[in-house]
């Protein structure tokens, strides 16, 4: 009954309640705030940069951060600052097309199986904790060293990893609004499939997918910059976070400049993203008031 009532309320009245309980989430604006500022810094990147992220320059080769420099040089006399600015594209991309992938296979799947049932269900829920039975990252990591170094080739790595949460999620939400009253009583009618899903299911699921979609895309994130780590993200001279930290561990004694900037960034990104999402799970709880 009480997604009954759910469905009855008008969006906009949704829309503003939503907006009220992220309003009194200080952690949750905060994140928010910060996830903002990195997708315009990505979005306008090449407004931002002060120099070319890719151009040498011999003259400037490891330099401490100055006046000149505000965060240092690398190795190559390119300027750290730059490189981080336009390295945010490659890290927050591979965070939202690797989610992207991961919902529009994963969340099809889980309805499936849940509004099938049988041996279709079955045959889901073993591919599925297959792919479970392998960490994360391992799955990743093996992936992407398949399908090639590349950016490209990260995403969909990590999408296909992080696909087998969402046909969870979506297959346990989709048994839990199936055996409402409402629904029950469309299936009875004999309202079709498709209305069913659309009009019924995928509405009242809506909510815990994006709250795992948002914090999906924090640990998104770490995976590109591990596979860009290791050589199989993004590749040189292409800036990204992961692969300035690559390069930044030969030179810990002589520029640890070098590193702090893109691991002060991953984490700070990180962990917006995490709050934000923390603070959508709450806002979005239908046990709140």
């Amino acid at each position: 009954m009480a997604v009954g009532l759910a469905l009855a309320e008008p969006e906009p009245a949704r829309a503003a309640r939503l907006g009220r309980r992220l309003a009194r989430n200080r952690l949750a604006l905060l994140g928010g705030t910060v996830v903002l500022l990195f997708v315009l810094i990505a979005l306008f990147a090449p407004l931002l940069a002060p120099f070319e992220p890719i151009k040498s320059n011999w003259l400037a080769v490891r330099k401490p951060p100055s006046a000149a420099f505000w965060l240092g040089t690398d190795e190559l006399g390119r300027d750290i600052l730059s490189r981080l600015i336009w390295g945010a594209r490659a890290s927050l991309l591979a965070g939202v097309v690797s989610v992207a992938i991961a919902v529009l296979v994963g969340v099809p799947f889980g309805i499936l199986a849940a509004y099938a049932g049988g041996w279709v269900d079955a045959l889901i829920g073993r591919l599925t904790d297959a792919l479970l039975a392998c960490p994360f990252l391992i799955l990743a990591i093996a992936l992407a060293a398949f399908l090639g170094p590349s950016l490209g080739n990260a995403m969909i790595a990590i999408g296909i990893s992080a696909t087998p949460i969402f046909v969870r999620l979506a297959r346990g939400q989709t048994m839990a609004v199936l055996a409402e009253d409402h629904v029950l009583g469309a299936r009875a009618v004999g309202c079709p499939h498709r209305r069913i899903v659309l009009v019924y299911v995928l509405p009242n699921i809506a909510a815990p997918i994006l709250v795992q979609a948002t914090l999906a895309i924090a640990g998104a994130i770490i995976a590109e910059a591990s596979l860009s780590f290791l050589g199989l993200g993004q590749q040189p001279p292409a800036p990204s976070w992961g692969s300035m930290l690559n390069t930044a561990k030969n030179f810990m004694s002589q520029a640890p400049w070098m590193a702090v900037s893109p691991g002060l960034a991953i984490g700070l990104v990180v962990l917006a993203f995490n709050l934000l999402g923390d603070g959508l799970r709450d806002a979005l709880d239908p046990r709140e008031s």
